[in-house]
This record gives C-alpha cells, sequence and structure tokens, in this order.
C-alpha cells in the first residue's frame, strides 16, 4: 500500500462513533424521483492512526468495474481524499430492502488483507452528493480472551443506509453496519461474501424542524437493559403501592402510639402481599417491549430490591450480634421472615408475573421508531469555553489592576490563550496514556496538527481574552471621574 497523508481534523470527527450523522448545507444539487445520486468510496485507514489513510479498494473490496476517479480541488488532495465511484447505486427517493451487490469469493491473502485491517480497527469513508459517512469495516471480538491468538475476527458484509430528504435535495445520510451480519476472518481460508447493502428514505417535511420535534423517530426506541428496566419499574411500582397503604393506615389511626411495633409488622406483610404488582407490572412492561427471556426478568425483580436489602441486614445484623445489642433479631424472627417471603412473596411475584405476561398488551408509540438510531451529537461546548475564557480573564485583569499593575494587555491575551497550553498538554497525556497510535508518521501527523490547532486556539481564546477585559476595562473606568 501506498501511504497517503490525511488530515488530523478526521480525529474529532471519528472520535464521535464508527458512523456519524452530517446534514449538508444549503446546495445547488436538485434530482428528481429515480435519479442518480453520486456516491463515491474515498479512503480507508486505522482509527488510532487518522492520518494513516489507504485508498478504498487498496483493500479487497467489490468493484463496480470500471472504476472511475473523480477529480480533485487542491484541498481535497492536501487532505488525503482519492474519490472513486463506489458499488452502491443509492437513486433519489427510491427506497430498497436489501439487495446484494455482489458475490466474491475471498482467497486466503485477501482474507489475511481484511483480518489485518479490522485488527487494527479499519474505518471507511465514502460521500453521498458530496455528504460524508464513515463506518468501521469489521469487528473484532476479544471478550473473556488473553490471548491474542485466541481473537476473533469479523468482517461487516451489510451496510444500511439512511437517507433523509427535503423535497428535491439530500440533506442527510446515516450509514450503519449490521453487527449480527458477519463474515468470520479468523482462519486463513477462503471465504464466501455477498456484499449487501439495504436503503431507508425518509419524508423530509419534518427535517427542518430541531430539538426535541427532530427525533420524533428515536423517542420511543426501547432502552438498553430493558430486563433490568422493566424489573426496576416493577419493583419501584411495588414501593410505591407500600408508601401509599402505609399512608392510608396511617391516616385512618392504625399507628397509634400505644400499638408498638405496628408500622414494621405493616411493612413487612404489605410488602409480601403487594409482590404480585411487582411481577405483573415488569412482565407486562417487559413483554411490551418485545423481551422474550420472561423467567429471568421475574427472577430479576425478585431479587433486585429483596437481594441488597438481604446482604445488608445480614452485615447489620451480624454487627449488632457482635456487639450483643438488642437491634439484633433473633433466629425465629428471621425465620418467620424467611417463610413469609418463600410462602407468600414469592409465589404471589410468580402469579403476578403469569398475568403480566398474559396479558398481551402492546407498547403504544405515537411515532413510528426507525430501523438504526439517530447519532446523539455532542453537547455545544464550546461557547461554554468562550465564556468561562472571558470571565475568568477579567476576574484576573481585576486583580492585576486591583494591585495597582496597569500592564494588563499582553496578559490579558496570554491568560486566555494559555487554554491552548493545556490542550497540547492533555494531548502527550492522550498519546502516552489512552491511545495507541505507533510509528514515526502517525506520531509526526498528531503531535505536527495537534500543535497547529492548539495555536489556533491559543490565538482565538487569547482574542477572547484580551476583548473581555477591554470591555471591562473600559466599563470600570467610564464610571469615575477621569480628567
Amino acid at each position: 500500500m501506498t501511504r497517503v497523508g490525511g488530515g488530523w481534523h478526521v480525529l474529532v470527527l471519528l472520535l464521535v462513533c464508527s458512523a456519524i450523522r452530517v446534514r449538508s448545507d444549503a446546495s445547488d444539487h436538485k434530482y428528481k424521483i429515480g435519479d442518480v445520486v453520486p456516491l463515491y468510496a474515498n479512503k480507508v485507514g486505522p482509527f488510532h492512526n487518522p492520518s494513516e489513510t489507504y485508498r478504498y479498494f487498496d483493500l479487497p473490496f467489490c468493484s463496480p468495474g470500471d472504476v472511475k476517479d473523480k477529480s480533485e480541488a487542491l484541498g481535497e488532495v492536501l487532505n488525503g481524499d482519492r474519490l472513486v465511484s463506489a458499488p452502491y447505486k443509492l437513486d433519489f427517493l427510491v427506497d430498497k430492502e436489501s439487495e446484494v451487490i455482489c458475490k466474491k469469493r475471498l482467497s486466503v491473502k485477501e482474507v489475511a488483507e481484511f483480518r489485518s485491517a479490522v485488527a487494527k480497527d479499519y474505518y471507511f469513508q465514502m460521500y453521498y452528493d458530496d455528504l460524508p459517512i464513515w463506518g468501521f469495516l469489521g469487528k473484532a471480538d476479544k471478550e473473556g480472551k488473553t490471548d491474542p491468538s485466541e481473537y476473533k475476527y469479523y468482517l461487516f458484509k451489510h451496510l444500511h443506509f439512511e437517507i433523509f430528504y427535503n423535497k428535491d435535495r439530500v440533506i442527510e445520510i446515516n450509514a450503519r453496519t449490521d453487527p449480527n451480519s458477519l463474515v468470520d476472518l479468523t482462519e486463513d481460508k477462503e471465504v464466501d461474501v455477498d456484499f449487501i447493502y439495504a436503503h431507508d428514505e425518509e419524508a423530509a417535511d419534518d427535517q427542518e424542524e430541531t430539538g426535541w420535534k427532530y427525533i420524533h423517530g428515536d423517542v420511543f426506541r426501547f432502552p438498553k437493559y430493558k430486563s433490568l428496566f422493566s424489573a426496576a419499574l416493577g419493583s419501584g411500582t411495588q414501593l410505591f403501592t407500600l408508601a401509599t397503604f402505609i399512608f392510608l393506615l396511617a391516616l385512618v389511626g392504625v399507628f397509634y402510639p400505644y400499638n408498638r411495633g405496628a408500622l414494621f409488622t405493616a411493612l413487612v406483610v404489605i410488602y409480601a402481599l403487594t409482590s404480585g404488582i411487582a411481577g405483573y407490572t415488569a412482565a407486562s412492561f417487559y413483554c411490551q417491549l418485545e423481551g422474550t427471556n420472561w423467567v429471568r426478568n421475574l427472577l430479576l425483580t425478585g431479587g433486585l430490591f429483596c437481594g441488597p436489602l438481604f446482604l445488608t441486614f445480614c452485615f447489620l445484623n451480624t454487627v449488632a450480634i457482635a456487639y450483643h445489642a438488642t437491634a439484633a433479631l433473633p433466629f425465629g424472627t428471621i425465620v418467620v421472615i424467611f417463610l413469609i417471603w418463600g410462602l407468600v412473596t414469592s409465589p404471589l411475584l410468580v402469579l403476578g408475573g403469569i398475568a403480566g405476561k398474559n396479558s398481551k398488551a402492546e407498547f403504544q408509540a405515537p411515532c413510528r421508531t426507525t430501523k438504526y438510531p439517530r447519532e446523539i451529537p455532542p453537547l455545544p461546548c464550546l461557547h461554554i469555553l468562550l465564556i468561562v475564557t472571558a470571565f475568568i480573564t477579567v476576574a484576573l485583569t481585576y486583580f492585576q489592576l486591583a494591585a495597582e499593575d496597569h500592564e494588563w494587555w499582553w496578559r490579558s491575551f496570554l491568560c486566555g490563550g494559555s487554554t491552548g497550553l493545556f490542550i497540547y498538554g492533555y494531548c502527550l497525556y492522550y498519546y502516552y496514556a489512552r491511545s495507541d497510535m505507533s510509528g514515526f508518521m502517525q506520531t509526526s501527523f498528531f503531535f505536527g496538527y495537534m500543535a497547529c490547532v492548539c495555536y489556533a486556539f491559543f490565538l482565538m481564546l487569547g482574542a477572547v481574552g484580551f476583548r473581555a477585559a477591554l470591555f471591562f476595562v473600559r466599563h470600570i473606568y467610564r464610571s469615575i471621574k477621569c480628567e
């Protein structure tokens, strides 16, 4: 392979995730239904060495036959872009469930090339109507394995495109790799690969919306760890019911002062009797979330609150026994509590779970959920950085002037710009402690481009700091009488 340099700004984009959502700006590109929209494959490279990029077809992907190079501007060449026609065809407003673009038998050498790329966390980059797309080529299964020879390597063979339109324009595209559609590359042997892609089109009448309206296709996506979530919901509902009954008994005067121990007795008995509510709520909601292992969910519900409570009780009761305190429960009382749990709590929990499983309730969502989740954008923190820089610079300038030091100009600039030095210091830490970057090329690219970025931050934040200090100084001195 021939190495080509790539701009360091790619790192910032790739750190968001394996495939990033991008929106287009105002464009003159207009299409009609069925029109061919240009799709170009750009480059591939290791995730941890984003400056080390190669041509897309340096890896043995399916070729569209006559590979055509796209003419590029000077800036694109300097950025390491090498665009060629991609093997995928995504026509305007044409929806496709799935389509096999080619079938290929990978030789042992090609399998080794792909395996090496997957081991280095290679990503790919494409452009659809000048909108960039990123994604990983495959994944390495290292879970529970300490010996690298035991690692498993897989190639993604199913690429799903989700495209959003606004009338006659493409405004957004997402690319998702299917983690369940894999090709095993672990062994040195020939393998057959069916490269597929699917294409979803989204109506764009609402794509101008932002904020909470914009994520209507994802807001009802089922949560991760839905069994634990359902168990927590069931246990919380039971405890809420328990608290409600306790308050009602208190209102009718059950817990009068001479009825000692009535509160604790009521807590134990009512908790046992309401366990069916926990089982019903957890199992019913778990099935609404399309869960299948309702028995495990029921066991999790039964132990989610009682488990930690039991462990805490054992520890505290042991301490009380060691101190010969009256807070230590007698053995007979402990047996009674276990009998209540075994003969009342558990059966009611199971009965409630069975009733919840058979309730056949469906989750009612007012909006359709898209196939693939939308990426959550990072919080816009740059304005916070500017505000903090301005306020800190103003404060330090005030202390300097209070000390009768009038040479504040450069100091205010250096104070604001010093953030760039801290960023570069963090780059040193990140390189040695957090990243897997290696090689002279990647090292020089990383420190070289980050030096430029940090210098830009130094100038930008220095200017912000000075402008804020200048505004402050003018304001405070305008308020006094000067001659």
